[in-house]
């Protein structure tokens, strides 16, 4: 199953995930615009990988609840924190449901891997994780190499490997910022999509 090998390239690309970076141009932005989102009060981070993105969020938030499915992802993240203020869950954000409501939602780099046809399950869950008034910020990007485009550029599913030749299927969906503005705008959502000068954006925003 596609989610399965997806969760699975998670799981094993974890020490060697920055071995992978592109340093591709606009990621300054993304980090300033979280800066002047200031992510206050409870904070549920999904997706939280390496935990990149925690420490940025601890600057403003009373607390964090940061899920992954991977449990070596998440021991790097904890490690990287080192805060108390950090709770750490392990689970599939595709059979996920929240213990609880938060002020503010935030993903970096996931809903690009979120297939299609779960796209609006996806923000149902985001959805019943918000307070009311809640807010939402994410940050991604639309690229995807020539050598990665198996099923060519048409196709939501892409092939990448690991230092050891293994590969793995995972989805990564090029979403355009206007388009994705519309299609969340559909479904009941007011965020604005703004695009940087290289290939990654930002969204931030709330239900209508």
């Amino acid at each position: 199953m596609l989610l399965d090998e997806q969760a699975a390239y998670y799981h094993a690309i974890a020490p060697e995930y920055y071995d992978h970076y592109l340093d591709l141009p606009g990621g300054e932005e993304l980090t300033a615009a979280l800066e002047a989102f200031r992510p206050a009060g409870s904070v549920l981070e999904l997706a939280c990988g390496r935990g990149a993105w925690t420490s940025q969020l601890l600057r403003h938030a009373a607390d964090i609840t940061a899920v992954d499915a991977s449990p070596e992802m998440l021991a790097i993240a904890a490690t990287r924190a080192g805060s108390e203020r950090v709770r750490f869950t392990q689970a599939d954000l595709f059979s996920w449901e929240p213990d609880r409501r938060y002020d503010v939602v935030f993903f970096g780099f996931w809903l690009s891997h979120v297939p299609p046809g779960r796209f609006e399950p996806f923000w149902a869950l985001v959805a019943d994780c918000l307070k009311p008034h809640g807010r939402v910020f994410f940050a991604d990007d639309a690229y995807r190499t020539p050598d990665e485009l198996v099923e060519g550029p048409s196709s939501p599913v892409i092939r990448r490997q690991l230092n050891d030749g293994t590969s793995y299927r995972l989805v990564k969906v090029p979403h355009q910022p206007a388009d994705l503005q519309e299609q969340l705008r559909r479904i009941g959502w007011h965020i604005t999509v703004t695009p940087t000068a290289g290939p990654f954006y930002w969204g931030a925003g709330s239900r209508s």
